[in-house]
């Protein structure tokens, strides 16, 4: 391949891994630009999971084996059956040299081994019928990242060290190329994530519910939501500072993530301040309640704190239509705001009490606000004890000046 082609194909492997949308784009991006570029008739980009001791394959591309997927679920080879992945990836790169790419062959053994030694990829270009392979360390911030592998059929010309060393060159475009998805998906989770409690935030949370009523609407798919407000926050931050707070709020989010895991498919979230929540979509309401009633009884044993009320809504229970997440919200924020004035230890479920529930009627009732300032309307329960015509007293608990602190807005 003439110079002006291999710059070509660089520069087409580069935007074939720009253009990528998803993880599983820019692998099969990489894979088939690298395999275009050497003019190989199949290739692969594997991941080096060094804590497993493992080559974990992400993507096969061109002409597969049988026995080979497009993004295999378990494709994995145990490190030690590579000699190779030592030999160059850390003897000769740790001693000063370059990882440089390799190229081996059907026939074997390869160059300098001994006499009758059949390796694992000579063993497997045999097996799938691949004449040749070239294989390209690709290398992220310094370290060994994983490889890039490129085989040729039986008959075609093999390998040979000039096109090593394009793999090589290759191999440093794909690097760069998963650099940048991973600075990408970094920037994305932490735009959806709490960076105190590591949980999903507010962001992500309406983003999931909207979809999550729309699948409602359409399907009658289940939708359930908690809202947890923790109790005593205010005054374990006045007290001891917020530092401990933090460490409140902290110790929480781990008792509601794992809770969570109790309903498959479960978002636990921090909505702000002292506010979380913990949506499912598909599973019965029976079990995001058993998960509420343990998240309380959990929260009620931490050392920081006073518990916390926890509400429930779903789709599921007699709540009337759910048209909009706003509503949904509004259920489960005045199922927990009557735990809270009661003092509730056990969650409170919207629609559980007969065709006139107290809970649906105060999130039903008129906010008398405008509906341009759904900011306004989100508060609309606070401060104010719970009875059974939504009186408007001030709280005598205290919670009032809890939840004057800045959070989320429905």
């Amino acid at each position: 391949m003439g110079e002006d082609r291999r710059l070509a194909a660089v520069v087409a492997l580069a935007q074939g891994m720009a253009a990528a949308h998803s993880s599983r784009e820019t692998w099969r991006a990489a894979a088939a630009g690298a395999c275009r570029a050497l003019g190989g008739s199949f290739a692969a980009l594997s991941v080096w999971e060094r804590e497993l001791g493992r080559l974990r394959v992400l993507v096969n591309v061109g002409e597969r084996a049988p026995d080979e997927e497009e993004f295999p679920e378990a494709e994995a080879y145990p490190v030690h059956q590579f000699a190779e992945i030592t030999e160059f990836l850390h003897e000769r790169w740790a001693g000063g040299g370059e990882p440089n790419a390799w190229v081996e062959t059907a026939k074997g053994p390869a160059a300098g081994r001994r006499p009758g030694y059949v390796h694992q990829r000579v063993a497997a270009l045999r097996r799938r019928g691949r004449g040749c392979c070239v294989v390209a360390p690709i290398v992220l911030h310094g370290r060994a990242w994983g490889e890039l592998y490129v085989a040729r059929p039986v008959g075609a010309p093999v390998f040979d060290r000039a096109d090593a060393d394009f793999a090589t060159v290759l191999a440093s475009v794909v690097a760069a190329g998963i650099a940048q998805v991973e600075r990408l998906e970094e920037v994305r989770r932490l735009a959806f994530t709490d960076a105190l409690t590591g949980l999903a935030n507010r962001r992500a949370v309406d983003i999931r519910l909207d979809e999550a009523v729309e699948r409602h609407r359409r399907e009658g798919v289940v939708v359930s939501l908690v809202v947890c407000d923790l109790n005593g926050l205010k005054r374990v931050n006045d007290t001891r500072g917020h530092a401990v707070g933090d460490r409140l709020l902290e110790r929480f989010g781990s008792v509601l993530s794992l809770c969570g895991a109790m309903v498959p498919g479960a978002l636990a979230a921090r909505l702000g301040g002292d506010e979380f929540c913990l949506l499912a979509v598909g599973p019965p309401v029976d079990e995001v309640v058993k998960a509420a009633d343990e998240l309380c009884r959990r929260a009620a044993e931490l050392e920081l704190g006073e518990g916390v009320a926890c509400g429930v809504a779903s789709t599921e229970d007699a709540i009337g239509p759910v048209r909009s997440a706003r509503r949904l919200f509004r259920l489960a924020d005045a199922a927990q705001y009557r735990a809270k004035a009661e003092r509730a230890t056990r969650p409170v479920v919207a629609g559980r009490e007969g065709p006139d529930d107290p809970v649906v009627r105060l999130a039903d009732e008129p906010s008398g606000e405008p509906a341009a300032e759904p900011a306004v309307e989100r508060r609309r329960f606070r401060g104010r004890p719970w009875t059974e015509t939504g009186g408007s007293a001030e709280a005598t608990d205290g919670s009032a000046e809890v939840r004057g602190e800045p959070g989320p807005h429905w």
